[in-house]
């Protein structure tokens, strides 16, 4: 990205144009003197992006929280029905959305975040979230990781992505198949397709919905992100990576588990930081979200 999200009013990521100044007229007429009471400005934050974080703080109550089925649905609505790109102030004529853009080799993943909150009292989180952007160029990739004790909801707001997601069958059970040090578990393909924006929001749960996803970017793409709680590694949240295999790449035996008719699988390697995990931050200059008062 070119330094940041664009403002309203700009051509291209990172580029905000000016504001103009009105030519300042000297009046030397006296006139009795009236104090100017100055009124609040109120910043414009749009409706959908506001209804998003006070539907968010109303499901995340904390580390733990696994949002019922109508929260799902609530989130899912505002997110697929009200957001729009223009509502983080992105616009498909950015130049980083440009299809002809140049790839360069080994294209990095940029994120910024829009909001983040771990609003607690005492010990108690009243809340906890977070909100980012990822964008991704052509060919751009985020590894297969997971998501550990976390609900996740993936809106795609401009281009075209391949996703790839995985849930463990038995999380608790790892097959020496390599006969090495490192072990495989078995996993259940979950999705494996091509999405274009504007299309359904995906979610997944702590241990269902394709928690172990990757991003593979076909045209440059924006994916907003709903994290809750955030990742955390002091409270166990942190992120690993993995290299999946084909199910047939390694004999089952007996300590294996027949396929399921119907069920694709895969064996999974948990592997160190891949290279390509690597994202730069930039800073969000989108709309604000309002926080309000609980």
């Amino acid at each position: 990205m070119e330094g940041g999200l664009v403002e309203q009013g700009g051509d291209r990521v990172g580029h905000v144009n000016k504001v103009g100044y009105g030519k300042r007229v000297i009046v030397k007429k006296r006139k009795p003197y009236h104090r100017r009471v100055h009124k609040k400005t109120i910043p414009k934050v749009p409706k959908a992006l506001q209804e998003l974080f006070l539907s968010c703080r109303e499901t995340f109550k904390g580390p733990g929280t696994v949002p019922s089925s109508q929260d799902v649905q609530k989130l899912c609505h505002i997110l697929a029905d009200g957001m729009k790109p223009e509502d983080v102030g992105l616009r498909s004529d950015l130049q980083f959305f440009n299809p002809e853009n140049i790839v360069k080799e080994n294209p990095r993943v940029t994120y910024t975040t829009v909001y983040r909150c771990e609003n607690f009292s005492g010990t108690y989180f009243l809340f906890h979230m977070e909100l980012c952007i990822f964008f991704l160029p052509a060919k751009g990739v985020i590894p297969l990781h997971n998501h550990p004790g976390m609900t996740v909801f993936s809106k795609l707001l401009l281009g075209q992505m391949h996703i790839k997601s995985y849930d463990w069958v038995d999380p608790e059970v790892s097959y020496n198949l390599l006969h090495q040090p490192s072990h495989l578990k078995l996993a259940r393909l979950k999705a494996n397709d091509v999405f274009t924006a504007p299309c359904d929001t995906s979610v997944l749960y702590p241990k269902s919905g394709g928690n172990i996803h990757e991003f593979t970017a076909i045209t440059p793409c924006a994916v907003l992100d709903v994290l809750g709680p955030p990742y955390s590694k002091e409270d166990g949240r942190d992120c690993s990576y993995y290299r999946d295999h084909h199910y047939d790449a390694f004999p089952y035996g007996e300590n294996g588990k027949e396929k399921e008719e119907n069920d694709s699988y895969g064996w999974l390697e948990e592997i160190e930081m891949p290279e390509n995990s690597q994202m730069d931050g930039i800073e969000y200059l989108g709309p604000q979200i309002i926080e309000t008062a609980l």
